[in-house]
């Protein structure tokens, strides 16, 4: 009896709460239901799964606003972090206008910036490109005075028999300068990957115990070179920061970490709000890991599994998928009603993403319907089709448009006589400068919409969509979290690039050796889309 009252109570409670939030507004419009269950929702631990387009930073605002209308919160009392500057400044600005008051969110890196400084500490922080500019000084210079590292180097690229080891390096750097540099690239990924994800300087040698036991000793002696190579410039890099008295973006999370567990926090934070939580690192985790122990704050965090696009930068997205395996007794909800894709596009994009069964299911819905959004335009000639295509949408819509590329230079595979690129991504048809048409990477429009999206590159090539370019497997030694999933990152990017658009999305694809990606789309939902040519 006593339970069936209690339950009665929290029924009635609960509803309460909801009439609470019945008839507020947020940026003049009303939080829909699962948005208000999310909003008043009490649970010292919350991950909240979004769908694309289903309003996440309406959903932040929401319990920002609940938190200091409701609850009487000090907006000092709520840490709220996002991934980038961009989206910080949005959130900022977004409490301002909402609110009239000004509340700090910050970049992970912003955080720990901040502990550091009122912890005293003294640092520069060093150039983005120091590392990259140490390896390349390495391998074109410093290299050359020691002749076990260049025999090393040879022997990675599995060359033995050599004379006079510096004239015979010299002769190969230059006639295999593009093997060195994704020699290059590889180590200043692992490096970072490295760093983190949480490996310290003594797990150079487990690693190199690892790989004897697993692999075969020929491979061994390879990957036993690249390791041994990496450790002396990761050396050359610690010290060189040391004696300049600079930190990288790494290395201010680590010790910002460190001085919350030695020291204690400066904040008073009761609340912690984190955006884009699918794109957190280890190392950025553990940071969140001190600062709530040492306040105990409650934790909400909001993403989308969908869109974790940022491997290659040493974000875990297992930190988000097993969430519940690291905060007890966590909730999980879900944001799934999308306001930006029709609910025929978000049907197709959230099948084509969960084919991948480690994605978490979501029943995304739309009030939207646009028949066939996903249209399939087969080209002999990219340039001549861009053009007719970009005039046939804005015939039908007068609307803007946003081209997606796989790759920063995809937009050189546009070019035609009618075609102006300028330096800032702007595309401009000379006899129509009145339409609206601007550039970028899939990658750089996350977060972002446009009425009409028209992606490019959509080609079965190694530098295609999907990008066919096979990390290196060593990298598996310094990630946590690896997706053996055929093209996982790229599928998620794809996901990305579909769920951009408010009405059509158009496929530029050659007739001629397609992207896999786009025949999947044509056999799994050929009644869904639309394939055709532009005369």
């Amino acid at each position: 009896m006593l339970n069936i009252l209690y339950l009665l109570f929290v029924l009635f409670f609960f509803k309460i709460k909801l009439v609470i939030l019945m008839h507020d507004k947020i940026c003049g419009y009303e939080l829909d239901d699962q948005q208000k269950q999310i909003v008043l929702d009490d649970s010292k631990y919350l991950l909240v799964v979004a769908g694309a387009g289903s309003g996440k930073t309406f959903t932040i605002l929401g319990k920002i606003y609940y938190f200091i209308h409701y609850l009487n919160v000090d907006p000092k009392e709520i840490l709220c972090i996002s991934f980038t500057r961009a989206t910080v400044t949005s959130l900022k600005e977004k409490i301002k206008k909402e609110f009239s008051f000004d509340m700090t969110v910050y970049t992970f890196h912003q955080l720990a910036l901040e502990i550091l400084k009122q912890g005293n500490r003294c640092f520069s922080i060093t150039a983005s490109d120091t590392l990259e500019n140490m390896i390349h000084m390495f391998f074109s210079v410093t290299i050359l005075e020691y002749p076990a590292f260049m025999k090393m180097v040879l022997q990675y690229f599995h060359i033995k028999k050599y004379q006079n080891i510096l004239p015979f390096y010299q002769k190969f750097y230059q006639s295999h300068y593009h093997d060195i540099e994704m020699l290059e690239r590889l180590i200043l990924s692992f490096i970072h990957l490295f760093k983190c994800n949480g490996f310290v300087l003594k797990d150079f040698s487990s690693l190199l115990k690892m790989i004897k036991r697993t692999i075969f000793y020929s491979t061994y002696q390879k990957e036993k070179n690249f390791l041994i190579l990496t450790l002396n410039i990761y050396l050359q890099y610690q010290k060189y920061l040391l004696e300049n008295q600079e930190i990288d973006f790494d290395d201010m999370v680590i010790q910002a970490t460190s001085l919350v567990l030695e020291e204690g926090i400066p904040g008073k934070w009761k609340y912690i709000i984190i955006d884009e939580y699918q794109d957190t690192s280890l190392i950025r985790f553990q940071l969140i890991q001190a600062i709530l122990k040492q306040t105990s704050a409650s934790l909400m965090v909001v993403g989308d599994d969908f869109q974790s696009i940022y491997r290659f930068t040493g974000c875990d997205l297992s930190l988000f998928l097993n969430f519940c395996d690291y905060f007890d007794k966590a909730n999980i909800m879900k944001i799934e009603n999308t306001y930006r894709n029709s609910q025929e596009l978000i049907k197709v994009a959230g099948d084509f993403v969960m084919r991948n069964k480690k994605q978490i299911h979501k029943d995304l819905r739309s009030s939207k319907r646009l028949e066939k959004p996903i249209q399939i335009i087969y080209y002999k000639d990219l340039g001549d089709t861009f053009v007719k295509l970009v005039k046939e949408i804005y015939r039908n819509s007068h609307q803007a448009i946003l081209v997606l590329g796989r790759n920063n230079k995809d937009i050189q595979m546009i070019m035609h006589d009618n075609i102006h690129i300028k330096s800032d991504g702007r595309i401009v048809l000379l006899d129509d400068v009145d339409i609206c048409i601007s550039y970028m990477t899939v990658h750089k429009s996350k977060g972002l919409e446009e009425e009409n999206v028209i992606v490019i590159h959509l080609e079965n090539h190694l530098l295609g969509f999907p990008n066919q370019i096979r990390n290196d497997k060593i990298l598996r030694l310094v990630s946590h979290s690896f997706d053996f999933y055929p093209y996982s990152e790229e599928r998620r990017l794809f996901y990305v690039a579909l769920t951009r658009t408010k009405n059509y999305v158009y496929l530029l694809v050659p007739r001629r050796n397609p992207s896999i990606f786009v025949l999947e789309l044509i056999k799994k939902h050929r009644k869904q889309i639309e394939v055709r040519t532009i005369d």
